[in-house]
């Protein structure tokens, strides 16, 4: 059930709802300047329309926590109109649309295990692990003589995602991508 709490004890990742809108908290930082109320600094981003915002809340206010559903699923594949997930335990299929993955969707790929929150009934977002592992589809050869510290080249994985990765990392391979910054992280 939905509560209300002191904007203090707010962490990262948790939904709530300030100003009648859906918000998940991305950052938060307590303020206590030497005159006047503290106050906390808090980024969070809008689950409907996605806009971050920034806002400067008294630490007396109090603000609901929303009750999410979080199911885990896992991404069968593009429909052409969105990207069907399945429920491994009941074999129901959901399928959502382009614009709710904006950043989640260039990381997918068949059998992979997510976490699809739900408000209300409502779908709001997509949690993908923190790293994933690919095969690289195709890469470039390392160019000889190309000695620079930390010098990489372009990698398109199994989904398409192209990432930068050092020169020894070859086709066939299979490397671990952050989803955190969509970057390289190691071989797997």
């Amino acid at each position: 059930m939905n509560g209300l709490i002191n904007i203090n004890d707010i962490k990262n990742g948790m939904t709530i709802i300030y100003d009648g809108k859906l918000y998940l908290v991305q950052s938060f930082q307590h303020v206590k300047p030497g005159k006047g109320a503290a106050f906390m600094k808090v980024k969070m981003r809008n689950l409907k329309t996605g806009a971050i915002i920034e806002e400067t809340i008294n630490s007396s206010v109090k603000v609901e926590k929303a009750h999410v559903d979080k199911k885990k699923m896992v991404y069968l594949y593009n429909s052409g109109t969105g990207y069907v997930f399945m429920d491994n335990e009941t074999y129901e299929q959901i399928e959502i649309t382009e614009d709710k993955l904006a950043e989640e969707k260039k990381f997918l790929k068949e059998n992979l295990e997510v976490q699809i929150d739900f408000y209300q009934g409502e779908i709001i977002g997509v949690t993908l692990p923190e790293k994933i592992e690919y095969v690289v589809a195709e890469t470039t050869e390392a160019v000889k003589g190309n000695t620079t510290n930390n010098a990489q080249k372009d990698a398109t994985l199994e989904n398409g995602y192209v990432v930068k990765v050092p020169l020894f990392i070859t086709q066939g391979e299979k490397i671990i991508v952050s989803t955190l910054d969509g970057k390289y992280s190691s071989r797997a």
